[in-house]
């Protein structure tokens, strides 16, 4: 999904006063807690990355789009007929006990009955969000020390657009405004004035999300962002290299209109016409040894390049593709490896059969190079364009912002960079990193990473007791990087098992929401009685979206229960994970299986069946013909003539 910037209205919808705050002071020693929060999904695959937010009491969960150039936080109400369907069902404001909606007043755009505040967002690439401003409780996950707070958000009434097709729930706005999560929870003082995103690589996706200070690393590189420059987070960009060569380029180029914006909820980055086409012909002039290849789009031109490998993964891109660097005011410079730039090829499999006057077409989508197939004669037309995924394939994630001269920087730049929006300093922070990773680091404890073994059979059970590591951390060995079908957990309750029969699908439901996943995705295998108390044998098994779950959402899930990390309520009594074990997705699901011979069966099908109705209709034709022929000599009865009309 790409969420280009739009400019705000001018009075934008609010239940506060549109005057300027005297943000709470902040530094990296503030007492002041923050929310660590994980990210999900990946940029590409699915146009962005999402958090989970918990909305009302009980909490109702969502899955939003993190957006620093949205200022508003936005999810599907119940009552809404022209939203889509989404990952979470709709939000249900008389479910909440804590819920209230925003009353019509002064400082906000009010409903035609003036009852109710209202909010409209509507974004470049022609998507919308209308509805209704409530205030409720808003609970950020349970590895976040902030404690649950108050806050306005929109409750969808009607979507359009990507915002009507996407999977995810809604928009989570990070930007500068009175409706922002972060503006909201810096005025009540329970964070300070920053926030920090870190999105993972290619091909891994996932990472964090800080709302409040953190410890800045030591070589993050700053530049400066100037709030009254543009309402959207800006950078001093001056000049940007390939390859060490300067482009020529004049630095005010960068800074026209809204000057260069850094939004994470846009999926590529664009230049302004005359940047784009000096960086456009850099990277040809520096790739001229490899082969240019058709884009996805046909009715665009992009920039794709064949390595002629299958073989290269991101961490060997480096060594084919030119490094870039974005140098700033200060003449700081932020280094961007290829995947910061590039896009691995997506292209569609298309068959085209012409029968006659009659068209046909059927189109596939797959991460592939392309090959073309064609079969003509005069009466009969077969195309079909075939393609084989191959890793060495790639695009330019960088385009021409059409006419407008703004440089928009979305999130592709910042794949593997910890970006640490400084806004009580007015600076931004880049710091490359392991974004897939750093979830870890952020919610562990003594700052000590999981190790991980490899068992050398990849079909293997993965078997442990929780056992504790030096400093007191817990380590949990996983057989390298596998992709895990279920998480097998034993765990001991400190309740008789008559009293937690009838409490089960109560816990079940609970664990999912603690453990932020969802509720299809945890199994009761069994549960017996030993005394006082109950051992319960829970199943973890991938969301219906994926086939697998990852080695660090594993680890994750293992580390939150042996650390006592989920809290469960006192009717539960205490707990003990006992013993866990990870089993490997040793079979894929029969679509993956058998995908490719289902396409290629239809397509011989197709052809098969049109190639018989043009031989059919072509011998029709010939029999008329043979027919309709007589010779010479044959005798043929004579017609009346008819007299002519005087």
């Amino acid at each position: 999904m790409i969420l280009p910037l739009f400019p705000s209205p001018k009075n934008p919808s609010s239940s506060f006063q549109n005057t300027r705050r005297h943000l709470l002071k902040s530094d990296s020693k503030s007492s002041n807690p923050n929310a660590r929060m994980r990210l999900y999904d990946d940029l590409l695959l699915n146009g962005y990355y999402t958090t989970r937010l918990w909305i009302g009491t009980p909490p109702q969960r969502f899955a939003l789009i993190v957006d620093t150039g949205s200022t508003v936080t936005y999810v599907p109400c119940a009552t809404c007929e022209q939203c889509g369907r989404h990952q979470d069902p709709k939000f249900q404001p008389e479910s909440s006990s804590t819920y209230q909606s925003v009353k019509c007043n002064s400082d906000c755009n009010c409903d035609k009955s003036r009852v109710q505040c209202i909010y409209e967002r509507q974004y470049a690439e022609m998507s919308s969000s209308r509805g209704v401003l409530g205030e409720d409780i808003l609970s950020f996950g349970n590895q976040s020390e902030l404690v649950p707070q108050r806050a306005v958000f929109g409750c969808e009434n009607e979507e359009t657009g990507d915002l009507y097709s996407q999977r995810a729930d809604g928009i989570m706005g990070l930007g500068r405004g009175d409706l922002s999560v972060v503006d909201q929870l810096v005025e009540k003082g329970v964070i300070s004035d920053s926030f920090s995103l870190c999105y993972g690589g290619m091909d891994i996706g996932g990472g964090a999300m800080v709302l409040g200070g953190i410890s800045a690393p030591s070589d993050m590189v700053f530049t400066h962002s100037d709030p009254v420059r543009s309402p959207y987070y800006n950078i001093d960009l001056k000049e940007i290299h390939v390859a060490g060569k300067q482009l020529p380029l004049d630095p005010s180029i960068f800074d026209e209109k809204h000057g260069t914006v850094l939004d994470s909820g846009t999926t590529y980055a664009y230049l302004p016409e005359a940047a784009f086409v000096a960086f456009k012909n850099a990277i040809i002039k520096e790739l001229d040894s490899l082969k240019q290849i058709r884009g996805p789009d046909p009715n665009y031109i992009d920039i794709c390049f064949s390595s002629g490998s299958s073989n290269v993964n991101v961490s060997e891109l480096s060594k084919i593709f030119p490094t870039v660097e974005l140098v700033f005011g200060d003449q700081k410079k932020l280094l961007l490896s290829p995947e910061n730039y590039l896009f691995r090829l997506l292209l569609k499999v298309v068959l085209e059969v012409s029968l006659g006057s009659i068209r046909f077409e059927f189109n596939w989508e797959f991460c592939s190079v392309l090959n073309v197939h064609y079969v003509s004669s005069n009466f009969l037309h077969v195309i079909l364009i075939k393609h084989s995924k191959v890793r060495g394939s790639y695009c330019l994630g960088i385009f021409q912002n059409e006419k407008d001269p703004t440089t928009l920087l979305g999130g592709i730049i910042v794949r593997n960079t910890l970006v640490t929006y400084d806004r009580e300093h007015s600076k931004i922070g880049f710091w490359k990193t392991n974004c897939s990773e750093q979830w870890e680091r952020l919610h562990r404890t003594g700052g000590q990473s999981p190790s991980s073994s490899s068992s050398g059979k990849d079909n293997s059970t993965v078997e442990s007791p929780t056992t504790s590591a030096a400093g007191g951390s817990s380590r949990y060995a996983l057989p390298g990087e596998i992709q895990i079908g279920e998480i097998r957990l034993d765990m001991s309750l400190s309740i008789n098992n008559s009293y937690l029969k009838p409490r089960i699908n109560e816990l079940t439901d609970f664990i999912a929401v603690e453990l932020e996943i969802n509720a299809s995705q945890v199994r009761l295998l069994n549960f017996t009685s030993e005394g006082n108390s109950s051992l319960v044998r829970w199943a973890i098994v991938p969301s219906e979206s994926s086939t697998y779950i990852s080695n660090v959402t594993a680890i994750s899930i293992i580390s939150l229960l042996a650390e006592h990390r989920v809290k469960f309520p006192v009717t539960f009594g205490s707990y003990k994970l006992v013993q866990w074990k990870v089993k490997p997705n040793s079979q894929q699901p029969w679509r993956q299986k058998h995908y490719s011979t289902v396409i290629l069966s239809i397509i011989i099908v197709i052809v098969v069946g049109l190639s018989a109705s043009a031989a059919w209709v072509i011998w029709r034709h010939r029999q008329r013909n043979i027919n309709s022929y007589k010779p010479v000599h044959v005798a043929v009865p004579e017609q009346e003539l008819q007299p002519l009309e005087s």
